[in-house]
């Protein structure tokens, strides 16, 4: 696809310079015939003007013109010259000199500060050939915008040629773009879909084995021991559902049919509620959660279900990401007519080309050695479509092996 992008460019190349080109030739041409009936003009012009001065037979004896200015002024001629050009299509602003090479002589001219140029760019066409007795002499034209209505001339090719050249650009850059991307979420889509069986096998094993156990009638239970087991069982039908409920919350998000019921809540509280069901969880890895709430003020307009889950995921991928003593700081602060929540973590960190991915969903952040982390790829997604919901902005901080902090704004009230 580089290979015939960059060949089709070049013939557009080509074809412009060859267009040029052939604008340029039928330019000179066209100068070349205008300048050529100019001349006989001039020449026919002497001829009558010696006529009618009865200079006629002398004329030819000597084989001598008459001074210009005895049958052609200045503005004459550039009238003439302009009146030639313009029949052949060349519209555009010229200068002329009558010059006299031998004495290095200006007889005529329209003005005098292009005289260099005239010299050394312009066209030179014989006057009088016939007069024999005399060094010959020149009119000279030049033309200061010739490039420019040459351009002119070619400018609807040049669009279309530029059009053409952006357009094919463009769909090649999207085309790769499209190709890697659908390759990156076919990768991810793979990920998630092991990571999904994965963690859908476990609990459904679970459960297998505790109705085994309990349709087992060779096997003598007391209370205690059925109790067990239908709590074992309850306890992974739960697990089963958040996991089918975080999946299809992600599905509700990427149609826009997410529903918030909008209702005063206290972050405060929230957080505290949280740190409570996560604690246990944190202090089996000898870990710590240190909380300081700077905010004065922390009710917020928001849905307490998809807040709690919001301050959940973050806390929940804090320990997580974490491989031993998770130290956990979450504090808030009040700032632009809301409360900034911060979450801070001593973790394996993020590095940079992760960061801009962090946010996709089914994307997850390569863990190294560290495989026991489970999960979808779903969490950060979700959290950050709910800030976005509640008109919040989120950010993160990270350095890999030197943990992660996530700031998340959430206004005080919800405006549309």
């Amino acid at each position: 696809m580089t290979i015939a992008l960059i060949g089709l460019m070049g013939i557009q190349i080509y074809w412009i310079q060859s267009a040029s080109a052939i604008k340029e030739a039928n330019f000179r041409r066209s100068v070349n015939e205008s300048m050529v009936k100019v001349v006989q003009k001039v020449e026919r012009m002497e001829k009558n003007k010696a006529l009618a001065s009865n200079q006629y037979e002398s004329m030819l004896n000597f084989n001598r013109h008459l001074p210009y200015d005895s049958f052609i002024t200045k503005v004459e001629m550039d009238s003439l010259i302009s009146l030639q050009l313009n029949m052949r299509g060349v519209d555009t602003r010229f200068e002329f000199c009558i010059y006299k090479p031998e004495t290095q002589e200006f007889i005529m001219e329209n003005s005098p500060n292009f005289r260099k140029e005239l010299i050394e760019k312009g066209n030179a066409f014989v006057l009088f050939q016939a007069d024999i007795y005399t060094s010959p002499e020149y009119l000279l034209i030049y033309f200061p915008r010739e490039k420019q209505f040459l351009l002119t001339e070619l400018w609807g090719m040049l669009l279309i040629s530029i059009i053409l050249i952006i357009v094919i650009v463009y769909s090649f850059t999207y085309t790769i773009t499209t190709i890697f991307r659908q390759k990156r979420l076919s990768e991810m889509k793979n990920d998630f879909i092991n990571n999904m069986t994965h963690e859908f096998k476990t609990p459904i094993s679970t459960i297998s084995l505790a109705c085994e156990a309990l349709n087992d009638k060779d096997l003598r239970m007391s209370g205690e021991t059925l109790d067990s087991y239908l709590s074992v069982i309850q306890e992974e039908n739960k697990r089963l559902a958040g996991m089918a409920e975080k999946i299809l919350q992600t599905a509700v998000i990427d149609k826009g049919q997410l529903k918030m019921n909008r209702e005063k809540i206290d972050l405060h509280e929230i957080i505290t509620d949280v740190i409570k069901n996560l604690r246990i969880q944190v202090e089996i890895k000898d870990g710590e959660i240190i909380r300081k709430f700077g905010a004065t003020k922390s009710r917020i307009e928001g849905d307490k279900v998809h807040v709690t889950n919001l301050v959940y995921n973050l806390l929940d991928n804090a320990n997580k990401y974490s491989p031993r003593k998770p130290l956990i700081r979450i504090s808030t602060e009040n700032a632009n007519n809301g409360i900034v929540m911060t979450i801070e973590d001593n973790g394996i960190g993020i590095g940079k080309n992760e960061q801009k991915k962090i946010f996709d969903k089914l994307y997850r952040v390569p863990t190294g050695n560290i495989h026991e982390v489970r999960g979808f790829g779903l969490g950060l997604s979700y959290v950050k479509a709910i800030v976005e919901e509640h008109h919040g902005k989120i950010s993160l901080e990270s350095e890999v092996n030197r943990g992660t902090k996530f700031r998340v704004f959430l206004p005080f009230i919800i405006r549309e």
